[in-house]
């Protein structure tokens, strides 16, 4: 038997440290009164815990073409639909520096092309963010003015980050 995580291992990993960075990033946004933004719904278990457990801040969920299960699909006139390289930079002048909380899963399974992704759309995400607010994601992202965060105690070091403004 090797010693590297059967992907099961590592979807679990990461399944467990995105809940505990979730519900850290929940709690710790809890008094901050502005939007929060789900970039990337797949099928929508991410977002259906947030809108579970996030009161009185409406929660937008940016993606190209919502393919959820019917129990975690947002309402329309909270899904902003398409390319986040440009759906992003055209919320900027809708919300500005509002967003609580900012959730990103948009990752593939190729981590080279992942992180150049994250390079490219950490621009774009940095401006959205409240003073104060969470940004959690699923890759590391690249930002000047955020602060990367230590994980929760449950979490799995290089599964989720956790960034504040």
């Amino acid at each position: 038997m090797s010693d590297a995580q059967s992907r099961l291992d590592l979807f679990i990993d990461r399944m467990v440290s995105q809940r505990a960075c979730l519900d850290y990033a929940i709690a710790q946004s809890h008094g901050i009164p502005g939007p929060v933004f789900e970039l990337g719904l797949g099928n929508g278990r991410t977002y259906h815990h947030m809108v579970q457990y996030i009161e009185n801040r409406p929660v937008y969920v940016f993606e190209r073409a919502v393919a959820s299960h019917p129990d975690s699909t947002p309402p329309d006139d909270r899904v902003i639909l398409g390319d986040v390289r440009e759906t992003l930079p055209a919320s900027l002048d809708r919300f500005g520096a509002t967003a609580s909380l900012i959730h990103a899963d948009l990752g593939g399974h190729n981590r080279e092309k992942n992180d150049a992704f994250a390079r490219f759309v950490s621009p774009l995400i940095e401006p959205l963010l409240a003073e104060g607010g969470l940004m959690v994601s699923s890759d590391r992202m690249y930002f000047d003015t955020l602060t990367e965060l230590p994980l929760p105690p449950t979490a799995v070091d290089g599964r989720c980050f956790i960034y504040r403004r």
